[in-house]
């Protein structure tokens, strides 16, 4: 069965991405079979402590997706509505995990609804294999010296091991 796309649609996938995961990127392969355009939107917020800087997050973004055709990167530090107005984009993706995410989801969706009714929200549930991936249990598990190689793309296990200053040769062993 074949699905075409919503005609000229670019689809805002915002988040904070510190670091993308496979869930992200499952999303992002997921999103590009529905939608013309897909820009994923580093979120930059002064206030929320990181481990990677916009630039990293970016530069991991656009290494793990350059050959996904029709996904670009971009950051944004206002609010999403904005920058969905001056993109010309009128829909966001967003990832649903667990049924825990379901309620934030839901009143952001209202919310930006709220601020302009030409804003239609998407929601993607995540896959299995990535159901319970989340940024911040991998850098939690990774501080801890354990390994997620499964769960985040190879350059973004890298950059990990760099942050966190592990051994490489002695996290290779674990699964």
């Amino acid at each position: 069965m074949t699905q075409d796309k919503f005609p000229n649609s670019i689809a805002i996938y915002p988040g904070t991405f510190d670091p993308i995961t496979n869930g992200h990127v499952d999303i992002i392969k997921r999103g590009i079979r529905i939608f013309d355009e897909i820009i994923v939107l580093v979120a930059y917020n002064a206030d929320k402590a990181t481990l990677f800087t916009v630039e990293e997050r970016m530069d991991m973004i656009r290494e793990v997706c350059r050959e996904i055709k029709g996904v670009r990167v971009d950051c944004h530090s206002g609010l999403l509505v904005d920058y969905l107005k001056s993109s010309g984009a009128s829909i966001i993706l967003r990832g649903m995990r667990a049924l825990s995410d379901f309620e934030y989801e839901f009143q952001m969706a209202l919310m930006n609804r709220r601020q302009t009714r030409e804003i239609e929200t998407v929601f993607l549930m995540s896959g299995f294999k990535w159901f319970y991936t989340s940024s911040k249990i991998i850098k939690e598990v990774v501080s801890l010296g354990g390994s997620v190689k499964a769960l985040v793309p190879d350059n973004v296990h890298q950059k990990l091991l760099e942050k966190f200053k592990i051994n490489h040769n002695n996290n290779n062993n674990r699964r």
